[in-house]
């Protein structure tokens, strides 16, 4: 296995006030994890961290080998998927899902140096149809349902074919059966051997899908797994 992702005691400071402290942690490119905590306590920060969008104040961050730090973060960008509520505010609500999905291609090929061409066209089609948004293509973005706009997020974080996708939370506030729908999908696509190493956040243990491999939380806590399904509880002991 090799590491996608390596903190050796970062710590991260917003408006002078701590976010992180002295985090250590290494994800390997097979491993998919899970990230619990409660609201506050950083983990939207982290994801933003490992995404290159923010920097660490101390400690060194490697992702993909680049010292996030450091790095030409343009670069580094496409190379991390990031499903996210605060990307989501970044598409245009008159943007359709096609061209929310294609756009994320589209930058990438910018930050490559190249040319958005008919393979980048091909594998917009087969995201959208992967993901069950292909009948809503030409939908605007802002008509979509709550789930709708999950899947789309999704679907954008994954279309550069990234080597690390990060996920924040991607099945939160969906009524029941939406959210059974995408734990159902993120279960196939993190149960599947070609598919990038994964860290996805939530702070509720039953949405977490099957496929996830490891999990990590801010108390110890005894984690059980059954009908690939998961619960926790915090250890007394």
């Amino acid at each position: 296995m090799s590491s996608v992702m390596h903190l050796s005691h970062v710590s991260m400071e917003r408006d002078g006030l701590p976010v992180l402290r002295d985090v250590t942690w290494s994800v390997d490119s097979s491993q998919r994890w899970v990230v619990l905590g409660s609201n506050g306590s950083g983990k939207t920060s982290l994801l933003e961290l490992i995404a290159a969008w923010e920097k660490p104040s101390s400690g060194t961050a490697l992702v993909l080998g680049d010292d996030v730090g450091l790095a030409d973060t343009d670069w580094l960008r496409p190379r991390v998927g990031l499903a996210s509520a605060g990307m989501a505010k970044r598409i245009p609500r008159t943007e359709t899902v096609e061209q929310s999905v294609m756009s994320a291609a589209i930058a990438a090929a910018v930050a490559r140096g190249d040319m958005f061409d008919e393979t980048d066209f091909r594998r917009t089609r087969r995201v959208l149809s992967e993901w069950r948004l292909e009948d809503l293509a030409d939908r605007p973005f802002g008509s979509l349902s709550e789930g709708e706009m999950k899947r789309a997020q999704i679907a954008r974080s994954i279309m550069t074919d990234p080597e690390l996708l990060l996920m924040d939370e991607p099945v939160a506030s969906l009524d029941l059966g939406s959210r059974e729908e995408v734990m159902k999908m993120l279960g196939a696509f993190a149960s599947n051997p070609g598919s990038p190493a994964i860290v996805m956040v939530t702070h509720h243990v039953e949405e977490i899908p099957p496929g996830f491999t490891h999990t990590t939380f801010g108390i110890t806590v005894d984690v059980g797994h059954e009908n690939s399904r998961y619960w926790a509880r915090a250890r007394t002991e």
